[in-house]
């Protein structure tokens, strides 16, 4: 089995599960090269705007690829897998919605580190907190800036903790303690599970490679919007009442750009 009764166990003590792998070889050099696809991509729109910057990327130095799926079947067919099915029903249940994706990249030798945060804090309105799969492409280091979790009993609990904004970068930041949380040093094709509750954060990548991430994210129910009147983001069903419902004409073509 890919998630024990050990890792759910963890999962609703502590708010997060590490695992060592998960990818296949074939499903692994898929997001790669699907990554390399889309960094190839935003680099040619920076050129046709004649920048190096464009909405949160930074050419060669950080990129924040939303919604790839959008436009990749290998992206799809990786996400409605097997095995996202299995790991999704292990830990949200019998329903489970695609909510998000994105590729997040960070150069080589750049300092560039993320403040503790929740992902819920993102939402700005209530919903039903949701599950995120951080998944590196590429072996996770103290050194290449892998992703830290603080557990819910030394984090403030299950519960959406108050974020203030950082005045220079604009991330939100929820912890300001000096509890440095548990790294997750992972190889390439492993994941960090965790929930939108959980705090984490991550370091600067000092070394001379890239240090990629595909993140996608599962909820218990659609994540609306703040009026109600629609989705957040996506809202594709996934599994429900345990069946597997997903059909790819329900996933929307159009690019999200962050802002």
């Amino acid at each position: 089995m890919l998630v024990s009764r050990q890792h759910i166990d963890q999962y609703n003590r502590d708010g997060f599960f590490l695992l060592d792998h998960v990818l296949s070889d074939d499903q692994l050099e898929g997001l790669r090269g699907e990554c390399s696809r889309f960094i190839h991509a935003e680099d040619r729109r920076m050129d046709e705007l004649g920048t190096d910057t464009r909405d949160l990327n930074f050419r060669g130095k950080r990129y924040f690829l939303g919604m790839p799926h959008r436009e990749s079947t290998v992206l799809t067919d990786f996400i409605f897998s097997p095995t996202m099915e299995e790991l999704t029903r292990a830990v949200l249940g019998p329903d489970v919605w695609l909510y998000f994706t994105q590729y997040v990249v960070k150069g080589p030798e750049v300092g560039l580190k993320f403040a503790w945060h929740q992902d819920s804090a993102y939402i700005g309105h209530p919903h039903a907190p949701y599950l995120s799969c951080w998944i590196p492409l590429d072996d996770v280091t103290v050194e290449n800036g892998t992703v830290y979790v603080l557990p819910y009993d030394r984090g403030g609990g299950r519960r959406l903790v108050e974020h203030t904004k950082d005045p220079e970068l604009n991330d939100l930041v929820g912890y300001h303690g000096d509890d440095p949380g548990i790294p997750a040093i992972l190889p390439a094709g492993g994941m960090a599970v965790f929930s939108s509750l959980t705090l984490h954060r991550s370091g600067p990548n000092t070394t001379p490679r890239m240090r990629r991430i595909y993140l996608i994210q599962y909820s218990p129910e659609p994540l609306m919007n703040k009026s109600g009147t629609g989705p957040f983001r996506d809202a594709i069903p996934f599994l429900k009442d345990g069946e597997r419902i997903v059909n790819e004409s329900l996933i929307p073509r159009e690019v999200w750009v962050a802002t």
